[in-house]
């Protein structure tokens, strides 16, 4: 007996091993598919009115959604959206950008823009770059964990931050592709209880943001912990949709400054 099975399918994602057969060869078609799963069954059929008994095979063949195909269309769009929204956004604030610069140049002695090692997707470490916002010498620790950290501040470095204006040479690590426009805040390299505290909620898959859920949730305010949970969450509801949920919100935040305490 001779079975043959037509199958279109354009695109196949790797897939774990599965007992059922499957067909990873591509022809095209009008609605590209993750995978086809292909399951043979065999049993044996009795004879009947006209009918011969014996062995009858069963092919079926089902179209199988792969996680790995999904989660990497959703990075593919996730950058595309960050690459047009960063180039639209430098253009839009080239003019306040230089003003900022200037001001931070005047302002204080020492380079305009400052630049900290941070980790950031899959635990890899990157240049990041903001405003200077503290003198030169200041120790390289969190804020919040200074003792007087209003001695380090710039005179306009307190106006930068809680304007976010600080941030905003980061959408040149947006352009490369070592930050993203929302997901968790990058970390300092030093904060080694943080780093292993966030490889374990596996948030470290996760490209850093401009913006997160955490920061539109309390930003200074909360503890980390707090921060930890809202990252976490932010992990299993992430989404095209969601992201643009996070970033009109951040819009609102800046301007009252909501959650800002240094």
């Amino acid at each position: 007996m001779r079975l043959k099975i037509a199958v279109s399918a354009v695109r196949f994602c790797p897939w774990p091993p599965h007992p059922d057969a499957r067909i990873r060869s591509g022809v095209r078609s009008r609605r590209p598919v993750d995978a086809v799963v292909v399951q043979v069954s065999s049993h044996l059929a009795p004879a009947g009115a006209g009918v011969r008994g014996g062995l009858e095979t069963v092919v079926t063949a089902r179209v199988q959604r792969s996680p790995c195909c999904s989660a990497s269309r959703r990075f593919e769009l996730k950058r595309l959206f960050d690459l047009t929204a960063a180039i639209a956004a430098l253009f839009i604030l080239a003019f306040p950008i230089l003003l900022v610069a200037l001001a931070v140049r005047v302002s204080s002695p020492g380079p305009v823009v400052y630049w900290s090692d941070r980790v950031g997707r899959d635990n890899n470490m990157f240049r990041m770059p903001k405003f200077r916002t503290m003198r030169v010498g200041a120790p390289e620790f969190p804020t919040h964990l200074m003792r007087d950290p209003e001695r380090w501040v710039t005179p306009i470095g307190s106006f930068l931050r809680r304007s976010s204006m600080d941030e905003l040479p980061q959408l040149w690590s947006i352009l490369r592709g070592e930050m993203s426009f929302v997901g968790p805040r990058p970390v300092l390299c030093s904060e080694q209880d943080l780093i292993s505290l966030r490889t374990s909620l596996g948030l470290h898959r996760l490209t850093p943001g401009l913006t997160g859920w955490a920061q539109i949730n309390g930003r200074d305010e909360l503890t980390t912990p707090e921060k930890l949970r809202l990252d976490a969450e932010y992990l299993r509801r992430r989404s095209f949709w969601f992201d643009l949920a996070i970033l009109f919100a951040t819009i609102g935040k800046v301007i009252t400054r909501e959650g800002v305490s240094h």
